[in-house]
């Protein structure tokens, strides 16, 4: 038993030691600190020290032992130094310095560029550091525990002191960089002084790769002397042994022929599986990048083309397989990084500057593959028995593994005299076996799916490209479409959103190759091109189905998408899909009519007096009959929509296309319309052709599909807007286009007649007796507007009259205008007599 002022010294010494503990603690040191606060009130109101049975301890309190301890071997080895992930630029060596000094991260940042640009050896440095520095997360995760920490209550706590993270500082630097830098450049100066002797000719070639061995093994003889007491000085010590053993053998070979290459080559194999087995004996990571840079530099150099093509892809199959085995059995990634980035770079370089297609076909496929099979198995090897979770750069190194191995084989196969033939079945091959490693994923348990949705990804991407390699024309869009069909139905009713996303980018490209087809197959429209009845008509009707269906599927609420409804990505694929729906259904007809018509006109050629012609009244037929179609096309979606999908974005929609359809109605369909009229009449110029009935016909259909566009729209805006919203612009724009279109059927039936010289009396005319009757609407309707524009309709007609008509009217002619238009103008004065009280309430 002790009392209560012992209990409260003895619990907050062990929540100065529990800060240390790790940060899944925290619960625990939140409760210790609210009962030490709950003890001390009590301690003020209590009248006499009571005597309180001592708690059960925190689990977390056997954990502090080793904590201790722990702290007291990372201060011994002088271990904490780090790279910092966050708030990294490159390798994170600068911010996990400063963050472990205390030093300002830009001043560091500063003093290292100064050390790289003023001593180059600055770079090495940095490199070295970035090897052999552990790795942490944040800065939470990577600064070392001590009992004096910020606990997260607010309270300011005393860090660990400058002084000691400077002595650290320096004890890592003497212990570990000095060593690293001086091996270094013990190397460049072996390096030079061979040089020197070469180029002076002091000693015998023998006796300068003898001197090399002995340097070489001199500083392995002391590395294993030291091994004991000096691991890091050791291990430094032996990486430059290995590395001068690279290299005088590469000169023995290369430069005097000493070795044969076979020996070279022996000699290269056993010094990197030394180099390898002593990176796993020591524990040295540093150790198996050099003999990793040492394997691959070498053979690189010893290759010279065709004759050593074979060896070197066998040597570096052997280091691979070797490096990778030690980077997985010690877990050390970057070796695997540098193995992949290295492999491929030699793979590509002799491919580009060593290759002969005749000779190295079979010899690059198969190391290629081998390779990359080599790679991909790494890679899964990691995830499936590390159990690691991945990430960005993991899609990034498997991407880039199949894509290399994909375009060196599609360069390998097109360089061969049939190769273009097996194109698609190698593109095929790579989904094939992607296919079968995502099945083998699927069903091995504990993986992340992530990495079987990324395999999935692989297979798709081939698969899609294997389609436009081997076939040509619609089969590259309906199969893509299908396959987009397909995972956009399995991601919304199955529940696999990674699917749905997947479908979104291949119903682009679909949409791509459509609009490919519709330009490969209209662009040579031929004679006999037959509407409606030909591949890429199926096609486009293929596609908009397979887009209703979308559409359908996105919108059905029973299924639950990649994305929440209602959100702004949501919004936007919605738009999109449904734009995309429109278009197609708009497009696929209208390309149809166009060139039937062009196909017609094209079979018009005949042979007249001055050369060939053609019946450019086909000409009109196709833009009046492809605005037909536009004001048809625009009325059925205003009618749909209103009906059945109400959609107010879709009604603006199609109101605007009413607008643009009227203005082209009103200005280039009925200037065609008159052309044809001319034509019929003989007034225009189309020697050797006929003109029928249908001249005049198609007048009447384009007026009709304009009427019933102006139908549609005054219903959907009389259920959808408010009344007195729409009603004077819908008068306006009515008033405006029967003024229009009935003037211009007026001079239709005058022409018709023989009576086109008078057009301009009876327009004049008409005019006067089209404002009378807007004002007599406006004064029975009550709607001012009217009578405004009838007014103003009466003023163009009078100006008319002045500066127009009189100049070109006889007398009888202008006596009978004025007696008109005088009369009008009475009846619109008595009108606004007799009706004042409903126009003004007088």
């Amino acid at each position: 038993m002790e009392n209560r002022q012992d209990q409260i010294n003895r619990l907050t010494e062990k929540l100065e030691l529990l800060s240390q503990v790790h940060s899944h603690f925290s619960e625990e040191i939140k409760a210790l600190r609210v009962e030490i606060d709950q003890l001390k009130n009590e301690a003020v109101t209590a009248p006499a020290p009571e005597e309180v049975p001592e708690k059960k301890a925190p689990a977390a309190e056997a954990a502090i032992p080793e904590v201790l301890a722990q702290r007291e071997e990372r201060e011994v080895a002088g271990r904490n130094y780090y790279r910092l992930n966050s708030n990294k630029i490159l390798g994170g060596v600068c911010s996990g310095m400063a963050d472990s000094t205390g030093m300002n991260l830009a001043l560091m940042r500063f003093l290292w560029v100064v050390f790289a640009l003023l001593f180059c050896i600055g770079v090495v440095v940095y490199m070295i550091l970035w090897v052999s520095l552990p790795e942490k997360e944040s800065l939470s995760a990577s600064t070392p525990a001590t009992p004096f920490q910020d606990l997260g209550d607010g309270k300011a706590t005393p860090e660990v002191s400058t002084n000691e993270k400077t002595s650290d500082l320096e004890k890592y630097i003497g212990e570990n960089i000095i060593s690293k830098i001086g091996i270094a450049v013990l190397i460049i100066g072996v390096g030079i002084g061979a040089k020197y002797s070469i180029e002076n000719d002091l000693i015998s070639p023998l006796v300068r790769i003898l001197l090399g061995y002995l340097v070489g093994a001199a500083l392995l003889g002391l590395s294993f002397r030291l091994q004991k007491k000096y691991d890091n000085f050791s291990a430094v010590l032996f990486s430059g042994a290995m590395t001068i053993f690279y290299f005088i053998t590469y000169a023995a070979y290369d430069f005097y022929g000493l070795f044969p290459s076979y020996a070279a080559f022996l000699m290269m194999v056993l010094f990197t599986v030394a180099t390898v087995a002593a990176s796993l004996q020591l524990n040295k990571q540093f150790i198996a990048h050099i003999g990793l840079v040492g394997a691959y530099a070498v053979p690189f150099l010893l290759s010279t083309g065709e004759g050593n093509a074979l060896v070197l892809f066998s040597y570096m199959t052997i280091i691979n397989s070797g490096i990778l085995v030690v980077a997985f059995k010690k877990y050390w990634k970057p070796l695997y990084l540098a193995a992949f980035g290295l492999s491929w770079l030699i793979v590509v370089s002799w491919v580009a500057a060593a290759y002969d297609a005749e000779v190295h076909f079979i010899l690059a496929m198969a190391f290629s593959a081998l390779f990359f099979l080599l790679f991909y198995a790494t890679f899964l090897a990691y995830k499936i028995l590390k159990k690691e979770v991945y990430s960005s750069l993991d899609i990034v190194l498997v991407m880039a593994n199949s894509f290399i191995f994909y375009g060196l084989g599609y360069g390998l196969l097109s360089g061969q005299a049939d190769g273009e033939n097996y194109l698609g079945l190698f593109t095929l091959g790579n989904a094939i076996l992607h296919l079968g490693i995502g099945i083998l994923v699927y069903y091995r348990k504990g993986i992340d799916r992530n990495i079987f949705y990324l395999i999935s990804g692989l297979v798709l991407v081939f698969l899609t490209l294997s389609i436009p390699v081997e076939l040509d024309g619609s089969w590259v869009t309906l199969l893509w479409l299908g396959e987009a069909l397909v995972l956009f139905y399995i991601g919304k009713t199955k529940k696999a959103p990674i699917y749905e996303k997947l479908a979104y980018p291949l119903l682009l490209l679909t949409a791509i190759s459509l609009v490919q087809d519709w330009v490969w197959a209209y662009e040579d429209a031929e004679e006999a091109f037959t509407a409606f009845l030909n591949p890429t008509f199926l096609t486009s009707a293929l596609f908009c189905a397979a887009l209703a269906y979308f559409n359908y599927l996105y919108h059905n609420q029973k299924y639950q998408g990649a994305y929440e409804e209602n959100t702004g990505i949501w919004r936007l694929i919605s738009i999109g899909l449904g734009s995309l729906l429109l278009l197609g259904i708009y497009a696929s007809v209208a390309l149809e009519i166009s060139y039937y018509w062009e196909g017609r006109f094209l079979a018009s050629e005949t042979e007249v007096s001055y050369g060939r012609s053609y019946n450019y009244d086909l000409r009109a037929f196709q833009t009046l009959w492809g605005m037909i179609y536009f004001l048809g096309y625009t009325a059925t979606l205003l009618f749909v929509n209103s009906q059945w999908i109400k959609s107010r974005m879709l009604g603006v929609l199609g109101l605007c296309l009413a607008g643009l359809g009227l203005v082209f109605f009103l200005t280039v369909g009925l200037y065609d319309l008159s052309e044809l009229r001319e034509s019929y009449l003989g007034e225009s110029f189309n020697e050797g052709f006929d003109a029928g009935i249908f001249h005049l016909l198609i007048r009447y259909i384009a007026i009709l599909f304009m009427g019933l566009v102006f139908f549609v729209s005054y219903r959907y805006l009389k259920s959808s807007f408010q009344k007195a919203a729409f009603t004077p612009a819908w008068d306006l724009i009515l008033a405006v286009s029967l003024l229009w279109v009935l003037s211009s059927e007026l001079i239709h039936w005058l022409d018709l007649g023989g009576a086109d010289r008078l057009y301009k009396l009876w327009i004049t005319i008409f005019w006067g007796m089209y404002a009378l009757a807007l004002i007599s609407i406006g004064i029975w309707k009550g709607r001012k507007h009217l009578r405004i524009t009838a007014l103003v309709l009466f003023s163009i007609t009078l100006i008319k009259l002045v500066f127009y008509d009189l100049a070109n009217l006889n007398t009888l002619a202008k006596t009978g205008l004025f007696v008109v238009l005088g009369v009008l103008l009475l009846i619109i004065s008595f009108l606004y007599n007799k009706f004042r009280s409903r126009i003004w309430g007088e």
